[in-house]
């Protein structure tokens, strides 16, 4: 079954943050999430998680810039 389009709120960007921070990979974030793993990887160049160095993603860095 194809995924929906989901628009994501600031409790999910807060969620991404914390697992984020607990090292987990776009793909484990984007299957927890029900999300396609695109979408984590805009998300996370939104929140200023560059150079790869997901742990500096910013839920209200994010937040902000939508």
């Amino acid at each position: 079954m194809a995924r929906k389009y989901k628009r994501l709120n600031y409790e999910d960007r807060k969620a991404i943050e914390a697992m984020c921070k607990q090292g987990k990979r776009a793909e484990e974030i984007a299957e927890a999430m029900d999300v396609h793993r695109a979408t984590i990887y805009h998300e996370l160049k939104r929140g200023g998680a560059e150079n790869g160095n997901r742990k500096q993603y910013s839920a209200d860095m994010a937040q902000k810039a939508i």
